[in-house]
């Protein structure tokens, strides 16, 4: 009988001491959060061992236990947790397994290039191993993003082209031809609301059908990388496809990534009798009917 109630005392005591240590946090009432790293390839024991080292559980044989008996020990997602010792053990194993991780904010802004893209991921320390590919110019849909720290280039890429299948096929479904991306690309960079955006991809598509050459000096400056506005002679004598002044018909592919807006007028374009257009250092559209028209509003607003 003694014997019997002792072991009763050790199993009892034992009992208590794991459910203890499973259930009860390290410091229940720290107000400290801190960000713990799960690298890719870690498994439950590497990640119990790391959480004991870092002081946010007592027993990394509790936690890998815990892992295991509620089949989630290899769940547990790579990246970056925000953790802290009043967290019991079930509650860090469910936000890894759930991959509750850190959420960063990044935003892609209309109107940049694959190249601006590129540069702005590297400057949010974002792992660019290779250069993002040209053909995706264009299908990188502007809009804010929610990303972890740790993601590399390449799962935000897809992420901005799911968006743009969610967004813009989605909405335009067959509307959207390639030839329609690339006239709202040059939107996106040459003009800025909606109802001149309209008349503009009416000018572009006329010119097109009548073969005549687009002249839009947004082209000239993806060829450049240049940011000004002012195109020089030189320039204008470029030998490439992209140069609209020297090539008649569209360039080979978008400039940028375009925004809903200039999709929609894209397709949906404003019949005018307008042949040219330009744009005033305020923004302002100014739009020509005839070439004479237009070299003297060169004159009035940008000479």
């Amino acid at each position: 009988m003694k014997y019997f109630i002792v072991i009763l005392i050790i199993i009892l005591l034992s009992g208590f001491l794991f459910w203890f240590g499973i259930y009860v946090p390290k410091e229940p009432w720290s107000k400290t959060n801190e960000i713990f790293l799960v690298e890719k390839g870690q498994g439950a024991k590497e990640i119990s061992l790391n959480l004991k080292n870092q002081h946010l559980i007592r027993y990394s044989s509790l936690f890998r236990i815990y892992a295991l008996w509620q089949g989630k020990a290899g769940k547990l997602k790579a990246g970056e947790y925000e953790l802290s010792p009043r967290m019991n053990i079930p509650e860090i194993v469910e936000k890894m397994a759930a991959g509750d991780r850190v959420r960063k904010i990044i935003t892609i802004i209309e109107g940049w290039t694959v190249k601006d893209i590129e540069d702005y991921l590297k400057k949010q320390g974002i792992v660019v191993e290779e250069s993002l590919a040209s053909n995706l110019e264009g299908y990188l849909f502007p809009d804010t993003y929610e990303i972890y720290p740790g993601e590399e280039a390449e799962e935000i890429v897809k992420k901005m082209l799911d968006n743009f299948n969610k967004k813009v096929r989605s909405r335009f479904g067959e509307n959207l031809s390639f030839e329609a991306l690339i006239i709202a690309s040059l939107l996106e960079k040459e003009v800025q609301t909606l109802e001149d955006k309209k008349i503009v991809a009416g000018i572009l598509w006329k010119r097109l059908e009548s073969s005549m050459p687009l002249q839009v000096d947004a082209t000239i400056t993806y060829i450049t990388g240049r940011k000004s506005t002012q195109i020089t002679k030189e320039e204008l004598q470029i030998d490439s496809f992209y140069n609209t002044y020297r090539y008649k018909g569209l360039p080979p592919g978008p400039i940028c990534s375009p925004g809903l807006e200039s999709i929609e007028a894209a397709i949906y374009p404003k019949e005018t009798d307008f042949w040219f257009y330009l744009s005033t250092p305020e923004g302002k559209t100014i739009f020509s009917r005839t070439l004479k028209e237009h070299n003297l509003a060169k004159k009035k607003y940008l000479l």
